[in-house]
């Protein structure tokens, strides 16, 4: 009995795992294959990889000299053809005070092409910074300010908000004859703004949508017919405005949307 128990223990079949046969070819070709890649990749860069022999600079500047480019990115210059980041050469372009826009491109052999946009002044900001046509200050300081530009003022954080009001105001009163000289902003957020025929307007700090609107649609064309005749115009009225006379008198205009016989001896002869 004990014989036959011992028989059928050795009868019974152990299970083994069994592993998936890998073959070796298929580890290696494809290694191999990225290996000569890599290799022909680094083999390939360092006999491109040359010194950059020329720059070309091209682009219509009148501010910023290609010897101001070229020293700004004397550093990058000396890495070869390959290496040489073009991303980092063009944020030292576009670094310099002048210059609004670079793009950098490699020319075979040994050639770099850069092309540059100068910044366009539009405003004058403070006493002598400059503001491009996006409101940007791009430059805080210049030495010869261009005369024929209007000036702009306020909290320097706030120098788009300024730029972009002179642009709204002044889109709107080209077509009755009037533009804009002077937009300022003071520390407390009262708004004040001077036309081109010297005409002062005072909006303060409220409600300086709808004062705007009511200059704009109204008082804009009386100061047209009157301007030898008006010092200031002061918005800052909840139900009108009051206009200052240069022989130092002044009319006030309450509700002058329901005063249409006032506003007609406002526009007319005083």
């Amino acid at each position: 009995m004990m014989r036959k128990q011992a028989q059928r223990r050795k009868a019974k079949k152990v299970s083994r795992i069994r592993m998936p046969k890998l073959r070796l070819g298929l580890i290696v070709a494809p290694l191999m294959v990225v290996g000569v890649v890599v290799s022909t990749y680094y083999l390939s860069a360092n006999v491109l990889d040359k010194p950059i022999r020329s720059i070309e600079i091209v682009g219509p500047f009148q501010r910023v000299t290609a010897l101001e480019i070229e020293a700004a990115i004397s550093e990058e210059m000396e890495n070869g053809f390959v290496s040489a980041d073009l991303s980092t050469i063009q944020q030292r372009i576009t670094g310099l005070p002048w210059i609004d826009e670079a793009t950098v491109a490699r020319r075979w052999p040994s050639r770099l092409r850069i092309t540059v946009t100068e910044q366009v002044p539009a405003a004058i900001w403070g006493e002598s910074g400059l503001l491009n046509v996006r409101g940007e200050l791009f430059v805080r300081s210049v030495r010869h300010v261009p005369a024929e530009l209007p000036r702009l003022s306020g909290p320097e954080d706030r120098a788009a908000e300024v730029a972009r009001r002179y642009l709204e105001v002044r889109q709107r009163l080209i077509p009755v004859g009037l533009d804009l000289r002077r937009v300022h902003l003071d520390a407390r957020g009262a708004w004040e703004m001077t036309l081109q025929n010297g005409v002062e307007i005072r909006l303060g700090r409220r409600d300086i949508e709808v004062r705007t609107e009511l200059f704009l649609d109204i008082v804009a064309d009386i100061i047209t017919g009157r301007a030898a005749e008006i010092q200031y115009v002061d918005m800052r009225y909840s139900n009108g405005f009051t206009i200052g006379w240069n022989d130092g008198s002044n009319t006030p205009v309450n509700d002058p949307d329901q005063n249409a016989d006032n506003m007609l001896a406002l526009q007319g002869s005083r």
